[in-house]
């Protein structure tokens, strides 16, 4: 039995699809932060209170035909998360 870490439990999740999306899907994404990125992709980023909720964003996904490219659990936030998502967290929008 693992304490959630290393299977991606809670903690910041860095989702990345294929397709640009802009920020009126917020909600719909339970409020991750959303940065439009160069070729035509999206990295969603933020808070995950648990694997069934990533599971919930998942689906979500998959359900609008997204393409998933990666997902990427960040231990510790403030040293791990990617410039753009870290920036988009602390933006003046969220």
């Amino acid at each position: 039995m693992t304490n959630g870490r290393a299977s991606g439990g809670p903690g910041v999740h860095e989702i990345r699809v294929r397709e640009t999306l802009d920020h009126k899907w917020a909600d719909w994404f339970d409020r991750l932060a959303i940065a439009p990125q160069p070729d035509d992709e999206t990295l969603l980023a933020g808070p995950v209170a648990h694997q069934a909720a990533l599971h919930g964003l998942l689906a979500k996904i998959r359900d609008l035909g997204l393409p998933l490219l990666s997902v990427k659990w960040v231990e510790n936030a403030s040293r791990n998360l990617s410039e753009e998502a870290r920036d988009e967290i602390q933006g003046p929008s969220l």
